[in-house]
């Protein structure tokens, strides 16, 4: 019953669905294997300058701008400038645990792990920055 003009409509809408979808997982597998490839390393700020080092983290989903105040050779404050999360709002506390632990690495949130390592990440290179600039 369906006229050829009928079905044009219907393939052309069937096709740009099933590239929404491709493109859909493409970008979701890109974040998952970004997420999965940080690392966080260790740095020692007793080294560092006093100053404000500001770093980010940007895997796709997920971006974290932060400010470092290093004063003394110790972590005074990291201030989670800028977060855009998929479900991770609890991993906010992650500035404050690196404050109280002096390290990069900490303990990440639970159910929002994926925003923890990018916001430990972003306090990390910002702190490498300036190493790296030594």
């Amino acid at each position: 019953m369906w006229s050829g003009f009928h079905k044009f409509p219907s393939v052309i809408i069937l096709l740009c669905l099933l590239i929404h979808i491709f493109f859909g997982i493409s970008s979701l597998t890109e974040y998952r294997k970004a997420v999965e490839n940080i690392s966080i390393h260790s740095i020692d700020v007793s080294d560092l300058s006093d100053g404000i080092y500001y770093g980010e983290c940007n895997v796709g989903y997920i971006y974290a701008r932060v400010c470092v105040n290093i004063s003394n050779g110790s972590i005074q404050n990291v201030s989670l400038m800028e977060h855009r999360k998929e479900r991770g709002q609890r991993a906010e506390v992650i500035p404050q645990r690196i404050t109280e632990k002096q390290k990069t690495k900490v303990d990440a949130v639970s159910g929002a792990t994926n925003s923890s390592k990018v916001i430990m990440k972003a306090v990390e290179n910002a702190l490498s920055e300036e190493i790296e600039k030594e």
